[in-house]
């Protein structure tokens, strides 16, 4: 039990693990195979209410906090499931559309988000920006009551399946200033690019999306003309938190699944437990992934009281990342030659975690903001 989830967060858990256990973990290898995950599963989980479950009940959702939200998130973590992009519909792309969206688009699309019916994505990379988002190309022309949008992004998580694209673009290609236009799959003009071959997250339906002239009426502008950038930085504390939550419990479900690899398999006729340097290695990361998860939780307290401060976010990502990637390639070693075996939890993990140091700003950019509030 921690302090930071209540009751109904408890309870909430037991059905999204009910779930995680009966509807994804036989499947993922599969998945993994195909490179997708199949849209009758996000229809299974939008009918238990388990995703977008912070929308407002009067769009569809069940009105829940960043409790429910972080309930989700580790849970999928903990089946090793991160490839299931429920969260960066949940709670990147609906969070956006209940911030800033009309009472028409949240009427329009929120409902169909929480049912599953409708995937939503965020199309802000592009290739060659890294993570200059006002150095973006995409173009967005006004003319008369409709936009005509024209670029290329990539790196987009469930861009397979999306529905529905909160898109990143420019006014003025001169400008630094951002608008963010909401393009339906079905408009003409817009297309998607094969599915991105990924070392890990293999699952994921990570693909390009092109625009080529796609014409959108102005009311699918989601909030200002010109307030785009505003609108992704105030959500990015949240965003980051995500992946600190699920380092965190990611680093806890496979040290639990290492001490118990390590009490049962035997080298030079006695568990590789009672050799004194792997008692040493396990308990350095009971620790540290102890103090992470603390640090963690505060961080999830401090986010439900709107009160996260963006620096403290990037601190916890950059920390949440990088002892995750360290930690999980110390469990890894001390499954030795099985290890390596894609068979087992720990080496499909290993692999996943590498991009946690990538999305959501790399741990450079994570420096960089935490620099400047020395």
């Amino acid at each position: 039990m921690r302090a930071v989830f209540r009751e109904d967060h408890n309870m909430f858990r037991d059905m999204a693990r009910r779930f995680v256990d009966r509807e994804i973990v036989p499947h993922l290898e599969e998945w993994e195979k195909n490179g997708i995950v199949p849209k009758d599963v996000w229809l299974k989980a939008g009918e238990l209410g388990l995703l977008c479950s912070s929308v407002p009940e009067e769009y569809g959702g069940s009105g829940g906090d960043f409790g429910h939200s972080a309930v989700m998130i580790e849970e999928l973590a903990r089946a090793n499931a991160t490839a299931v992009g429920f969260t960066t519909h949940s709670e990147i792309v609906a969070p956006y559309l209940v911030a800033y969206g009309s009472e028409e688009q949240k009427l329009k699309w929120l409902p169909r988000m929480v049912s599953g019916e409708l995937i939503g994505v965020i199309a802000m990379s592009e290739p060659g920006i890294g993570s200059d988002l006002r150095s973006m190309r995409t173009l967005a022309r006004r003319d008369g009551d409709d936009y005509i949008v024209s670029g290329q992004k990539t790196f987009i998580t469930n861009g397979g399946n999306a529905g529905l694209m909160v898109t990143a673009t420019k006014i003025d290609p001169a400008a630094k200033e951002l608008t963010l236009i909401c393009i339906e799959e079905e408009r003409e003009g817009f297309s998607k690019g094969r599915l991105l071959e990924k070392i890990g997250l293999k699952g994921q339906d990570t693909a390009e999306l092109f625009f080529d002239e796609v014409r959108v009426p102005a009311s699918n502008r989601l909030g200002e003309e010109g307030k785009g950038f505003k609108y992704l930085t105030h959500q990015l504390a949240w965003e980051r938190l995500i992946i600190a939550i699920r380092a965190a419990q990611s680093i806890h479900t496979l040290l639990d699944e290492t001490i118990e690899y390590t009490r049962e398999r035997k080298v030079f006729g006695k568990p590789v437990l009672d050799f004194q340097n792997t008692r040493f290695k396990l308990a350095e990361a009971k620790a540290q992934a102890t103090m992470l998860r603390v640090f963690v939780d505060d961080c999830l307290d401090k986010v439900m009281r709107g009160e996260l401060p963006a620096d403290t976010a990037a601190m916890a990502k950059l920390l949440g990342s990088e002892m995750q990637g360290k930690l999980l390639d110390e469990f890894l070693q001390l499954h030795g030659g099985y290890g390596f075996m894609s068979e087992y939890k720990i080496s499909r993990a290993w692999v996943d975690a590498r991009v946690a140091r990538i999305y959501g700003g790399t741990s450079e950019i994570m420096k960089e903001i935490i620099g400047r509030n020395l």
